[in-house]
């Protein structure tokens, strides 16, 4: 017996690292320190920062890797799993340096696993990151064949004095809304369960959603904010907080961008809640607290400006072809978002 007949083709993994090298290579930055298939990622920190700190983070996609395996389309769910990662770091206003990933699954499909690297290849160069190296791991008998599971990593830089952590937050901020380009990577196993029960199917469209298959509008990536933020950052907008909308939607996230005794009011007449928000509360007869607390809502990313500075805000946003608006304020308070 050898290694191959026990479930696992090692020749079959050097030929996919060789597959994804391109679309590794279309991501590097010039603080990249030598090519893939070393031990370890070489990466020199940017200069001109005084008191440069390294910011990490790290994420996976969720049960929403089920959806791509029901449509078979794997070519998304890599741009999810960088935006995870990526647009936690920029919370704290530090700009993603590089980013590794590990993939792992029961019997390596080159042609299946090839699109998920080229997706992850591709949210790096939305982020401006590089993909400095990962792991693919074939582990026969723990993973059926076809499926598999990712994690991502991501690290950023911010200068020490710039570090956004909520001291800089004050009491009549303005919260700028940015928008999500649909479920992003949260609310999954609840939205599976629905489409279950519903017997709505993948591959056609629902009326009141448009012409898209309801399986392609669940698969739409994670916006990535990186750019659009990092412009605006800039451009010297003064930006005292930021919160990144995933798992436990708008009530705890935004929380995490306050300073101590302040709230924020959030004003939902101030947006249109999108229609697949809408179909997935009403077939699954879903409660509008238990919406909010699972999914964003269609609002994504929020920014934190001083009142003043608010139209400018939204002016910057516009020039970088992202819509945004004026969602709310902070207030004295503990830690809450309250609903106005």
């Amino acid at each position: 017996m050898d290694y191959r007949e026990a479930g696992v083709d090692i020749e079959a993994g050097r030929a996919f690292v060789q597959r994804i090298r391109d679309s590794v290579e279309s991501t590097r930055r010039p603080e990249v320190l030598g090519g893939l298939g070393g031990f370890g990622g070489l990466f020199q920190l940017p200069r001109g920062y005084r008191e440069p700190v390294l910011v990490s983070g790290t994420d996976g996609v969720g049960t929403k890797l089920k959806l791509a395996h029901q449509c078979d389309r794997h070519d998304t769910v890599g741009i999810d799993l960088v935006a995870m990662c990526v647009n936690d770091v920029l919370t704290c206003g530090a700009e993603p340096l590089f980013f590794l990933d590990y993939l792992a699954t029961g019997k390596l499909n080159p042609a299946q696993l090839a699109q998920v690297v080229e997706g992850i290849a591709e949210g790096c160069r939305q982020a401006g990151c590089a993909l400095l190296g990962g792991e693919t791991a074939e582990m026969p008998g723990f993973y059926q064949p076809g499926d598999y599971d990712l994690a991502g990593f991501c690290v950023g830089i911010a200068e020490k004095q710039q570090i956004l952590n909520g001291s800089q937050v004050h009491v009549g901020d303005v919260a700028i809304a940015l928008p999500s380009s649909g479920l992003h990577s949260n609310g999954y196993s609840l939205a599976r369960k629905v489409i279950e029960l519903s017997g709505a199917a993948l591959d056609a469209p629902i009326a009141a959603l448009g012409s898209q298959p309801l399986g392609t509008l669940l698969l739409t990536p994670t916006y990535i904010y990186v750019k659009p933020v990092r412009a605006a950052l800039r451009a010297n907008l003064p930006i005292h907080g930021m919160a990144h909308i995933t798992g436990g939607g708008l009530p705890e996230n935004l929380p995490r961008c306050l300073g101590a005794n302040q709230s924020i009011q959030i004003h939902q007449a101030s947006w249109s809640i999108p229609p697949l928000f809408d179909w997935i509360a009403a077939t699954g007869n879903i409660s509008r607290t238990e919406m909010f607390n699972t999914f964003n809502m269609g609002l994504g990313f929020v920014v934190l400006v001083p009142g003043d500075r608010a139209d400018d805000a939204c002016a910057l946003f516009q020039q970088q072809g992202l819509a945004s608006w004026i969602a709310g304020e902070v207030v004295a308070g503990m830690g809450e978002v309250l609903w106005g």
